[in-house]
């Protein structure tokens, strides 16, 4: 009986991810690998080959394979921008140093606060004679020699990757395609993004950073992506290959080369989809996910089984304008490091992360010559975890991990029990803190969700995060190591296009709205077709941002999406306005929607495609008899609320639906752990989901 697979493959710091559909039987398979951090594509194939040993068969049976990475993030957050270089409009050479005027949060107006180094120094920044008013008529046409001669400059200095925002280019890309041409002749080893194509927008601080950002990581993911591509087609010949996006959903990897910077936030965005997905089948709508991974704990929110979307987005410091899920990060998880910055003083304090062991040298149970104590030493020590990792390919050294929480214990004055439980709880609040991000801080009442927990250290902390913040019930998915690789498999294949487009609502100029939309739909529909898509499959959705004269930003509105799209004409501008003041009063509390005198702006249009991909149902469990004892392993002391507990210890894969399992108890699987603390409750649903509660 032939096979088909469907492959999901999430790289992240310290595992790399994988999960197999079968197509025909609905069928899943999933496990992990250590990453490779010097060549993340060894990783990714060493999943491939180890994934395919489980199932017994050859590579013949893959159908296609969907992959999540942290290449263009990783790049960036190292700060290397070395031979890179940027073009602009004469006289604005100093867009970048001129920046926002903002500083980050916590220093308000402080004048100690000195600003970063810009991602091109000003020696590298260069002017080309040239200039478009807002509606891109020239003002000044473009001088091809002045752009030969800076093409020519870069070469010479060894700038390999270049970044072009002339003034007013989304009106008009005519210059800046001539600028790209020149340099295709001039300096053809150079990357050179243009922001017509990376971003059609106005705002130039934004447009020039994500059209640097593109530029910077394009030669790398581009080398990266053709690298896995050519050792998959020597595996199978034409196999389907596809990269997740930042926007939630994919693309071909033929089509990475020319949109890198849409993958910044490849890997989170897996986790949130696949969450969202498996919560909303369990019955759950309002939902917070937390992926907890090795370095760090990614949060989002999910409603209606879709996270939130924004374009406001940054990477470490720098703003990348571009559509993606709304995810909020914290440097916190299972290799996150423990340490006493003032090691001196009379009352030292304790810290845990943003620093981690990653997967290289690791944790000191890993005996990989860590030199740190982490997390996941703490939870050794204390018995959450066992003394292992994958169903024992990993074995764990607690003696190890025991004497370098002694020696931090020492450093505090602080029994070794007390210690690693501050260690734990310290790791709980940075990830309470992290939630409150994305809720609290945005009119959101944390209590009125549940939290999807998930990644090989999501579920450790998931009952304590219940007791923090309030939740309604934390949800432990089927392998919650692997939801992020889960999620490549449930997303469709999208593009977003945006266009700048400033009028005011009452002169709106419809033939001329219907036109602009008619380009970015034919757009989308163009980048389906290069993936394979026919037109009758095609779904094209229409958003606008909108706002109240006068408003420095906008608010985004979204039409139902439709494979025949309706017309652009009154009805439908009409019913973009009344959706505006909804958003806007869902967001601010207030509207102006009966208040003639305020005029309402169009600023961009915005159109996305769709591809739709069949996503995977979950199986059901059978149902058991409510007695979870068949799935007993043993028992072990474990450290909860500041005492030792003869705790039972239970195999994952032995639960059926409907089996309830009351703390103190620890549940355990191939790629995470459960700790059910005293207080709580673990219930198996229909799905085979742990739905964790506090007891009455």
């Amino acid at each position: 009986m032939s096979v088909r697979l469907r492959i999901g493959i999430d790289t992240g710091g310290t595992f790399t991810d994988v999960v197999a559909l079968d197509e025909d039987s609905g069928d899943v398979a999933t496990t992990k690998t250590p990453s490779t951090p010097a060549d993340p594509s060894r990783g990714f194939l060493d999943g491939i080959d180890k994934v395919l040993g489980l199932l017994g068969v050859g590579p013949e049976a893959i159908a296609a394979v969907s992959h999540g990475t942290t290449v263009a993030t990783n790049a960036l957050l190292e700060q290397d921008f070395t031979g890179l270089g940027f073009v602009t409009t004469e006289g604005f050479r100093h867009v970048l140093e001129i920046a926002r005027q903002s500083v980050p949060d916590g220093y308000g107006n402080s004048y100690f606060w000195v600003k970063p180094d810009r991602i091109v120094p000003l020696h590298l920044v260069r002017e080309v004679p040239e200039r478009l008013d807002h509606t891109g008529a020239v003002v000044r046409p473009l001088d091809p020699d002045a752009v030969a001669e800076t093409a020519r400059w870069f070469a010479a200095r060894g700038v390999t990757a270049v970044g072009v925002s002339l003034l007013h280019s989304y009106a008009n890309p005519a210059h800046e395609q001539r600028v790209r041409d020149v340099f295709a002749r001039e300096h053809p080893e150079c990357a050179v993004s243009i922001s017509s194509d990376v971003l059609r927008e106005y705002r130039e601080y934004e447009r020039a950073m994500t059209t640097l950002v593109d530029a910077f990581v394009k030669p790398k993911v581009a080398a990266y992506v053709a690298g896995i591509q050519t050792r998959l087609e020597a595996l199978r010949p034409g196999l389907s290959f596809h990269v997740m996006k930042s926007n939630g959903g994919v693309i071909s990897a033929r089509e990475v080369a020319a949109q890198p910077v849409t993958t910044i936030l490849s890997g989170p965005a897996a986790g949130a989809l696949g969450a969202g997905v498996i919560a909303r089948a369990a019955g759950f709508d309002r939902v917070l996910t937390l992926d907890g991974g090795g370095t760090s704990t990614d949060v989002s929110v999910v409603t209606g089984g879709r996270p939130a979307l924004t374009t406001e987005g940054t990477v470490g410091r720098f703003p990348t304008k571009v559509p993606m899920v709304d995810v909020h990060t914290v440097g916190t998880g299972g290799g996150s490091i423990a340490w006493v910055p003032d090691p001196g003083h009379s009352r030292p304090t304790l810290k845990v992360g943003p620093r981690s062991a990653g997967a290289d040298p690791g944790p000191l149970c890993y005996g990989r010559g860590g030199t740190e104590p982490t997390a996941t030493d703490a939870h050794l020590v204390l018995g959450r975890i066992p003394p292992h990792l994958l169903g024992g390919e990993i074995p764990l050294d607690e003696g190890a991990a025991r004497k370098g929480l002694e020696q931090l214990a020492g450093a505090l004055g602080m029994p070794l029990e007390a210690c690693a439980a501050g260690v734990l709880e310290i790791a709980a609040w940075n990830q309470a803190n992290a939630i409150r991000q994305v809720t609290v801080r945005r009119g959101l009442d944390v209590r009125d969700f549940a939290m999807a927990a998930f990644g090989g250290s999501g579920p450790l902390q998931a009952c304590r995060l219940v007791e923090v913040l309030g939740l309604e019930a934390a949800l432990i998915p089927v392998n919650p190591g692997n939801v992020s690789a889960f999620g490549l498999l449930t997303v469709d294949v999208r593009n977003d296009d945006v266009q700048t487009f400033v009028a005011r609502h009452r002169d709106l100029d419809l033939d001329r709205l219907a036109e602009e939309y008619a380009r970015l739909a034919e757009r989308a529909r163009a980048a389906l077709r290069r993936e394979g898509f026919d037109d009758a499959e095609h779904t094209v959705a229409r958003a606008a941002d909108l706002r109240y004269f006068g408003q420095a930003f906008e608010v985004r509105v979204t039409a139902p999406a439709s494979d025949a799209l309706p017309p652009v004409d009154g009805a439908f501008a009409e019913g973009m306005l009344a959706r505006f003041h909804d958003e806007h009063e869902r967001l601010y509390g207030y509207s102006y929607r009966d208040d003639p005198s305020q005029v309402v702006e169009w600023v961009n249009l915005r159109v996305t495609g769709i591809g739709p991909i069949s996503t995977p149902a979950p199986a059901e469990l059978p149902a058991g008899d409510g007695d979870p004892s068949r799935a007993r392993t043993g028992e072990r002391a474990v450290h909860f609320d500041g005492t030792w507990h003869d705790t039972p210890l239970y195999r994952r894969a032995g639960l059926c639906a409907g089996d309830v399992i009351d703390g103190p108890a620890v549940v355990e699987e191939f790629g995470s752990t459960l700790p059910v603390p005293p207080g709580f409750s673990a219930r198996v649903d229909p799905v085979g989901n742990i739905v964790c509660r506090r007891t009455p």
